[in-house]
């Protein structure tokens, strides 16, 4: 391909550091709000919960059992509270993550759409590019459509969360109270897990695509969703390569990351865990801060194939051979013969006269 939409992501990432910061802000402004309300709601419930001396007592034993025995006592007649408290909790976050990433798609989309009609022609590979007008929607109000498909993905999350508890359910027939055969539940939960995880990755990552043409053609949710269809179908090749280059690059981010933290929790006991915890929150914050930056380079090699002409994602069409001087067409050689001739005399079976 005369241009490589992986190396124009990438590229675009770095010459774009404002989007990934945009993106960056939405993404952990919504998980603070969703750790502070969490450990925030945690301690209200806990210093609602009245402790008796004899739960102290059995608490103080430091005994598994007696331990055990304190805490269930404890929390006895506070786990409804508990549960309705989540569930209205996860409502307001799940309300808050729609209306962010709708806005921050908003404003991610609509800045990659205005790189690349300005800078496809100035690709590595020098190729000219026909004069590509920008695609950005004309619809002032593209929210409406993220909002919908945001909640779609919602949707599609909680889904995939009673899928396991069915898939749970359903392995649990396999190692009943009267025979009970855990490795069996175990291998059958495995597989039914997988395929759950595969079916939501897929449609998440569908919805989340849908959202570039919500907002570069002004579609809505289900004319999005069709044209990420198609574009899926047209051009799969050139997909397939962002995702797969983008992918590994974060599968080695990943590796990194956990190798590094590795190194100063290998050190708790012997270093302060006040410093092992800053060290590990640090390195922490620095995979997500890479996450996030190579997220906005898929999503840019994604914008520049949606923008990039048909004829450049075409293979290079063979050169003709060149005329030698005078104008003459060059005479074909003669074939070269692979066969035996049979008629030779030298093969032939007679004897020759002398």
């Amino acid at each position: 391909m005369p241009i490589s939409p992986t190396a124009e992501g990438f590229r675009a990432a770095f010459q774009r550091p404002a989007l990934t910061l945009g993106e960056i802000t939405w993404r952990w402004v919504t998980g603070a709000t969703a750790a502070a309300l969490f450990f925030f709601g945690l301690f209200e419930l806990l210093d609602t919960l009245p402790v008796t001396s004899g739960e102290m007592l059995f608490l103080r034993t430091r005994h598994p059992y007696l331990v055990a025995e304190a805490i269930a006592h404890i929390f006895r007649g506070s786990l409804s509270r508990a549960v309705m408290t989540s569930l209205l909790a996860g409502l307001m976050l799940g309300l808050l993550w729609i209306v962010a990433a709708s806005l921050g798609r908003i404003a991610t989309v609509r800045g990659l759409l205005d790189y690349f009609p300005r800078n496809l022609g100035g690709a590595s590979a020098g190729a000219p590019v026909a004069e590509t007008a920008s695609n950005v929607s004309t619809n002032l109000n593209p929210f409406e459509t993220l909002t919908r498909l945001n909640f779609l993905r919602a949707v599609v999350a909680v889904a995939a969360i009673f899928g396991f508890v069915g898939a749970a359910i359903l392995a649990g027939f396999a190692s009943p109270d009267a025979d009970p055969s855990p490795g069996l539940a175990f291998l059958l939960f495995l597989p039914l897990a997988g395929l759950i995880c595969l079916v939501w990755w897929a449609l998440n990552w569908l919805l989340s695509l849908a959202g570039l043409f919500a907002v570069r053609d002004g579609e809505d949710a289900v004319g999005a969703i069709s044209a990420a269809v198609a574009f899926c179908r047209e051009r799969t090749g050139a997909i397939f390569a962002v995702s797969t280059w983008t992918g590994l690059a974060h599968l080695v981010a990943f590796v990194g990351a956990t190798t590094v933290i590795s190194m100063p929790l290998g050190f708790a006991g012997v270093l302060p865990w006040r410093l092992v915890f800053l060290g590990v929150i640090l390195v922490t914050l620095a995979y997500f801060v890479l996450a996030d930056w190579l997220y906005m380079a898929r999503l840019a090699g994604y914008v520049c194939i949606a923008e990039m002409p048909e004829e450049l994602l075409a293979p290079p069409s063979p050169q003709p051979m060149p005329t030698p001087p005078g104008g003459l067409q060059a005479t074909p050689a003669p074939p070269i013969q692979t066969t035996i001739d049979r008629d030779e005399v030298i093969l032939s079976d007679e004897p020759t006269s002398p």
